[in-house]
């Protein structure tokens, strides 16, 4: 691995990993460390090129991050985990525990998608939109050149296909908001191709981790502490 990852560990227990969304980092899931951290040792990871985590010199991918925890979890000598991932984490996470069904207990993931067909199209017009209007700059100054970064991750990835999916092993919670920017049939056939998974949906945005954080974190504690 070209670099090392940022991360705050907080609590004791299991553990439980953080994955955040494109262009966040770990302080997004400020509600959940502080309500899992008190039964869970919680690890909130900043992805690569994310937060404090260095851009690194590998490919800007989901595969990627994927690789990226896989040697996180060796350097935190962390056996096996809950891994709980938003978003663009969301899609790490499944990547993750289809190339490594052994090292995961459980998974959640809320708002993934399996490519980018999966996102709803008045938002691919705006994000297309923002790509053509920042391309130029990208070509002169660091900063457009991340944001290009940013916006290629969710016009190019993931490409996850359903035989991906069936590698799954864990237990899996799916969830997404009644709004979410992800189609709901997308989010449905997600649930009905990994063997064991359940769906719930929770009103509202795609933004329902931090917006209704409560009801999120009730749900998703009723799936990590069940049998």
């Amino acid at each position: 691995m070209d670099i090392k990852l940022n991360y705050l560990k907080r609590g004791k227990g299991p553990a439980l990993v953080l994955l955040h969304g494109n262009d966040e980092n770990s302080a997004y899931f400020t509600p959940q460390i502080d309500y899992f951290s008190q039964n869970y040792t919680v690890y909130a990871i900043d992805t690569r090129g994310h937060g404090k985590s260095p851009r690194g010199s590998a490919p800007f991918t989901i595969e990627q991050f994927s690789k990226d925890l896989k040697c996180f979890f060796e350097t935190a000598h962390i056996k096996s985990a809950n891994i709980l991932g938003f978003s663009d984490g969301g899609n790490t996470a499944l990547t993750f525990a289809a190339n490594h069904p052994e090292l995961v207990k459980k998974l959640v993931i809320c708002g993934a998608n399996l490519n980018p067909l999966g996102l709803k199209k008045e938002f691919m017009i705006s994000l297309k939109l923002e790509y053509y209007l920042i391309y130029i700059n990208s070509l002169i100054t660091q900063k457009s050149k991340r944001k290009r970064e940013m916006l290629e991750l969710m016009l190019k990835q993931p490409n996850i296909t359903p035989d991906v999916l069936k590698k799954i092993k864990a237990p899996v919670l799916v969830i997404a908001g009644t709004d979410d920017l992800i189609y709901e049939e997308h989010t449905q056939f997600i649930a009905k191709n990994i063997p064991n998974a359940r769906l719930e949906f929770i009103q509202g945005d795609h933004y329902i981790i931090s917006k209704k954080y409560e009801i999120f974190n009730d749900t998703v504690n009723r799936f990590l502490s069940a049998p």
